[in-house]
């Protein structure tokens, strides 16, 4: 607020005193907001925060404290309630099988770099989550996005009074004609195949727990069976099999619980954020300094102009 000197006479003559200048439309503005509106700007049904008082989904934090896994409490926190114990065991799986996957990761290897050069370990873990965008971190996402429409087109997806949906051909025909437009477009199906891993290590043990899932009744099976579809017809006509990787088998599991396609990219990324955090501080106990991407003796490719003389090159203009 601007101010004015009073230039009145007396012993308080040459005071500030404070000159309103605010606008009719500020004045009416302000006039508008009420004290439920300001409460009301961030409204959320996550958590309850008073003084004295902590609640997430309406659970008490020292009940969720005492009681609740960290597991359990990541599925309350983004689905709104408690998971069964056999919904957060296989949510578990796939968390702990994303972890890391070693410093060839580009997003492990930005976050190691960023840790030599001195930016902390917020700044590393940072850096390396960032790098988690559609092509380094997506196919999980998109895998999600595939096997449930192979899932809505066969039947095995919920129709809006809680049914199944029809089914507009069989199964072995939607990922046919999945499998056919990803060839004419010359792109990849994601989670199947692995650029290092003959077959992925993650891949058997995490099927097997979606298959005793299956078994017990907890899940439905209709995305496992569509992956299974998936990589039994992408291995047709070729010496080597494409089997399911690390994105496709949690891919698997996040779609069998129920997560939405976007919701499995955030856990991916919760759970890499593990490898993140522990190569971040790995690397920044090493005492290196601003270490590189390929070791000093190791230079890159220069493909440029041979050495020349900027002289030579220069052209007088009148």
């Amino acid at each position: 607020m601007r101010t004015r000197t009073d230039t009145t006479d007396g012993a308080d003559a040459g005071r500030n005193e404070p000159m309103d200048r605010t606008s009719p439309a500020r004045a009416a503005a302000l006039d508008a907001v009420t004290t439920r509106k300001v409460a009301d700007w961030w409204t959320t049904e996550v958590s309850d925060i008073e003084p004295g008082v902590i609640r997430f989904r309406g659970y008490p934090v020292q009940d969720l404290i005492r009681r609740a896994s960290f597991v359990e409490t990541i599925w309350t926190m983004v689905r709104g309630s408690m998971p069964s114990p056999a919904q957060a065991a296989l949510l578990e799986k796939a968390l702990v099988a994303a972890v890391d996957h070693g410093p060839q990761a580009p997003s492990i290897a930005a976050a190691r770099m960023a840790a030599t050069c001195g930016v902390g370990l917020h700044g590393a873990m940072s850096t390396g989550v960032g790098l988690l965008g559609d092509v380094h971190g997506g196919a999980g996402q998109q895998c999600v996005e595939l096997l449930q429409r192979l899932v809505a087109a066969s039947g095995g997806g919920e129709a809006a009074d809680g049914g199944s949906s029809p089914a507009a051909v069989s199964l072995r025909e939607a990922v046919a004609a999945e499998v056919a437009a990803h060839r004419e477009r010359r792109a990849y199906i994601p989670g199947f195949g692995h650029r290092f891993h003959p077959r992925d290590p993650r891949r058997d043990p995490l099927l097997e727990f979606v298959q005793e899932a299956v078994d017990a009744g907890v899940v439905t099976g209709h995305h496992l069976a569509a992956a299974q579809e998936l990589e039994a017809q992408l291995s047709v006509g070729r010496e080597r099999p494409v089997p399911m990787n690390i994105d496709g088998a949690t891919a698997v599991i996040y779609a069998e619980l129920g997560f939405t396609a976007e919701l499995a990219r955030g856990l991916f990324i919760l759970s890499r954020s593990v490898g993140v955090l522990a190569h971040s501080w790995e690397e920044s106990q090493s005492g290196r300094r601003i270490k590189g991407p390929m070791p000093p003796p190791l230079l890159p490719t220069y493909a440029g102009h041979a050495e020349r003389a900027w002289a030579a090159e220069t052209v007088d203009t009148p």
